[in-house]
């Protein structure tokens, strides 16, 4: 993208009412950002879905005056951009209808790990839920996927951290511009995380600071990803949204369960109960569910000798011995094991080398 183009489309994002899907429509229309800027008002209104009201400030000549000082911004601070007709812009986010059109960055993220999760839920997060989220990531991190979420309190820097202490990527979609951090107590956190990832946002450096952008950049959260996770919510908050959002993207979404008379799980097991989030209680689950596999992101080491295997990981070994390759389920089945904890031994068994996954969710020794 050129510096022409980029200060067509800063000037398309400034104006009032038009909104992320009427420039798509209208860069669709016209092709580049220029020529929409160049059309007469009477051809703009042509195009369906663009009215009186969403041009009322179109020619507006401030908006070129303040995309230019954001320009300097851009450049002076080397903050990296993207729009969504660019390659290196996130790709399920650009499937996104309301997906931003500018994604500004700092840090070394480049979006190309399709194992992408969102982690969200409430800032008020108990014991219990950063305990969850650090043996979640702890136990992901052979798969290598990237950790996205909003470094707010709670559960989102819960998930930063874990993921920087495992040596994962992490992304943090900022309600603001890439000119401050917030919450300030969590700078401490900038560097390492903008070397092991990135910060993200559709914000200018000039944008106020409002609690409606944190309910904006939520589309970014949901969109970015191949599944959300709501650890711990109450019943109404942000992370619900972002939930909600998620479904309308047709992304999956998982909630991990808690007491019922738990006010920061009422959130998840309503999503639970109305069928809007798939039940999770560990790492193997949403690996099961998924259908990811280690084989692509971690090289297994050498086959182990059998002394090495637990007592369940026997059973699964002898199993597959008189059976050459069985499916999940069956295993499970055979092994007297629920799913969900045969999916979390297959991931063990995989990391030490003595079976391998084939496609079909099927499983045979190495």
């Amino acid at each position: 993208m050129t510096q022409d183009q980029l200060h067509a489309f800063l000037i398309l994002q400034r104006i009032p009412n038009l909104g992320d899907t009427s420039i798509k429509r209208l860069i669709n229309q016209f092709e580049t950002p220029q020529n929409v800027l160049a059309q007469k008002k009477a051809t703009l209104l042509d195009i369906d879905g663009i009215g009186e009201h969403k041009l009322k400030d179109f020619y507006n000549k401030e908006h070129a005056i303040e995309a230019e000082k954001e320009l300097k911004f851009i450049e002076t601070n080397n903050i990296e951009y993207s729009c969504f007709l660019d390659a290196e812009y996130p790709e399920r986010l650009r499937h996104c209808i309301d997906g931003p059109i500018l994604l500004f960055k700092r840090g070394n993220s480049d979006y190309a790990n399709p194992k992408m999760i969102s982690i969200v839920g409430t800032r008020k997060v108990t014991s219990y839920g950063m305990e969850f989220i650090k043996r979640f990531i702890e136990d992901l991190a052979p798969l290598k996927p990237v950790i996205v979420s909003g470094f707010a309190y709670g559960v989102d820097i819960t998930a930063h951290r874990a993921a920087l202490d495992n040596g994962l990527e992490t992304i943090a979609v900022l309600a603001h511009g890439l000119n401050q951090i917030y919450p300030k107590v969590h700078h401490k956190y900038a560097k390492s995380l903008e070397a092991q990832g990135a910060f993200i946002t559709d914000f200018w450096s000039s944008d106020n600071f409002d609690r409606t952008n944190f309910l904006r950049r939520n589309r970014i959260i949901a969109g970015i990803s191949e599944a959300t996770v709501v650890i711990e919510s109450a019943d109404k908050g942000g992370s619900l949204v972002t939930a909600d959002i998620a479904n309308s993207y047709n992304r999956d979404v998982f909630a991990v369960p808690g007491r019922p008379d738990d006010l920061q799980s009422l959130g998840c097991n309503n999503l639970i109960k109305s069928q809007q989030a798939q039940l999770i209680t560990s790492a193997a689950d949403l690996i099961y569910m998924l259908n990811w596999s280690v084989k692509d992101s971690f090289k297994p080491v050498q086959k182990q000798l059998f002394i090495e295997l637990d007592v369940e990981e026997k059973a699964i070994f002898n199993y597959l011995t008189n059976q050459g390759k069985e499916q999940l389920d069956l295993i499970a089945l055979n092994c007297k094991m629920p799913t969900f904890k045969v999916a979390g031994i297959l991931l063990n068994m995989e990391l030490k080398g003595v079976i391998r996954p084939l496609p079909g969710k099927q499983f045979e020794l190495a």
